[in-house]
């Protein structure tokens, strides 16, 4: 899908001015114009009804025509345009109950936070604040609009919406506001798992996930949505290779060293010790957490689900989860397993897991360079070599098709990435003097 411009958000505001409706940018995009960001999108708020912005522009799509929201198609690019309105009660914690339409006032107290809650308008080149946004970015603050609670009533999101925009904005709740969050912490399950799940791995994905989780922590929300982290609190670990503290503190500690990371590698730097808690065993002085990268794949992936994320993410994160130490035997494996190990699909975030984790610990990186270092020595050709024999070779050596198939040409490469093979006549002849057909 094309990229939302500038451009092409102020030709649909000339538009609707030009057919008579008030128009203006809203929302975030005027948040992020202040603050010297480039918009990721851009949403619309006029005084035209859905069926006006129907007529008006020629590609449109009524994904919330009920609640005066229409998308704009402009060459491709979706433009969210959204009709004044003044919101009934919310009875499920989502949705308003009823929807009439108002002025731009009605619509701006409507608003989740003064942040979100300005309007710009861009033929005057003036920002139109009735909520105090414009001081609240000034002081670096994540404030609702009006009561807090009630706000939050009305959708039960947003509070962790709030948690987002303090943490990847690094701004501070306003009190009162985050006095509410904590009040209502308890309720948040009634929204749906995948909203739930979006903001989760956005406020990892979008800059400051350990600030955001401490403050998921601190609101009430945490214990709510993922309790698997909650429970790494006070689960010890051997000073030798933690040095740092705890589970929970060493799972903060990597949250901190995202940056802009994939949605997999932020799941796997968060749940890479997940069954810690639950696979702990103390004999003396001595901590053990046997099998806790295999439950902790499960684990993970159980969450995955909750989370509505889909199937890759959560497949990959378990591979990341259940093989996170893996490095450490690397520089023992055979030449045959190592290069295995290299180039398995998903290998290049769990190297970066592997640092991150290091670097989160007793800062012990010499696995991770082991790795890196043969993976710059080997050829890509020399790590997925073209195979010396196939399936039609061993048919005409008299096998017949079946699983000693797979175990003979899993066999030849084994000894093909080695260094034992180096040709197909030798690796046929190396057939005949091992196998029977």
């Amino acid at each position: 899908m094309a990229v939302s411009t500038h451009a092409q958000a102020i030709s649909i505001v000339q538009r609707l001015r030009a057919e008579g409706y008030e128009s203006y940018l809203a929302g975030g995009c005027v948040r992020d114009m202040l603050l010297a960001k480039v918009p990721q999108d851009y949403d619309i708020a006029t005084s035209a009804k859905p069926e006006d912005v129907q007529r008006i522009f020629p590609l449109t799509v009524p994904v919330g025509a009920q609640f005066g929201v229409v998308l704009v198609m402009i060459d491709g690019a979706p433009f969210e345009v959204a009709s004044f309105r003044h919101d009934g009660p919310y009875l499920d914690g989502r949705r308003p109950s009823a929807v009439r339409y108002g002025t731009l006032e009605d619509d701006i107290q409507r608003r989740d936070f003064t942040i979100n809650g300005m309007v710009y308008d861009p033929i005057a080149a003036r920002v139109i604040d009735l909520v105090g946004g414009q001081d609240d970015l000034r002081s670096g603050l994540v404030r609702a609009i009006g009561d807090p609670r009630a706000r939050f009533e009305e959708d039960r999101l947003r509070m962790i919406r709030a948690v987002r925009f303090a943490a990847s904005l690094k701004f501070e709740i306003d009190p009162p506001t985050f006095a509410a969050m904590q009040n209502l912490a308890s309720t948040i399950a009634v929204i749906s798992w995948e909203r739930i799940g979006d903001e989760v791995t956005r406020i990892l994905t979008e800059g400051g996930a350990r600030r955001g989780f401490e403050l998921l922590d601190r609101s009430g929300v945490l214990p709510i949505v993922l309790p698997e982290i909650v429970a790494m609190k006070g689960t010890a670990q051997t000073p030798d290779y933690h040095p740092e503290g705890d589970v929970f503190t060493h799972t903060l500690l990597l949250l901190n060293h995202l940056e802009s990371p994939s949605e997999t590698l932020a799941y796997g730097c968060l749940l890479h010790d997940v069954a810690k808690p639950v696979c702990i065993r103390q004999d003396g002085d001595r901590i053990t957490f046997y099998g806790h990268t295999e439950q902790g794949a499960e684990m993970a992936e159980a969450i995955l689900k909750r989370l509505k994320r889909g199937r890759a993410v959560w497949e990959r994160v378990a591979y990341l989860v259940r093989n996170h130490l893996r490095l450490v035997q690397a520089p023992q494996m055979r030449l045959s397993t190592l290069k295995r190990f290299l180039r398995e699909d998903g290998i290049e975030e769990l190297l970066e897991l592997a640092r991150i984790d290091a670097l989160s610990s007793n800062g012990d990186l010499s696995y991770y360079q082991f790795c890196q270092k043969r993976r710059g020595e080997l050829k890509q050709d020399e790590i997925r070599p073209e195979p010396l024999v196939r399936g039609g070779d061993l048919i005409a050596l008299g096998f017949k098709p079946g699983p000693q198939f797979k175990e003979i040409l899993r066999q030849v490469e084994d000894a093909q990435l080695g260094g034992e093979l180096h040709g197909r006549d030798q690796a046929l002849e190396w057939i005949r003097n091992k196998f029977t057909s």
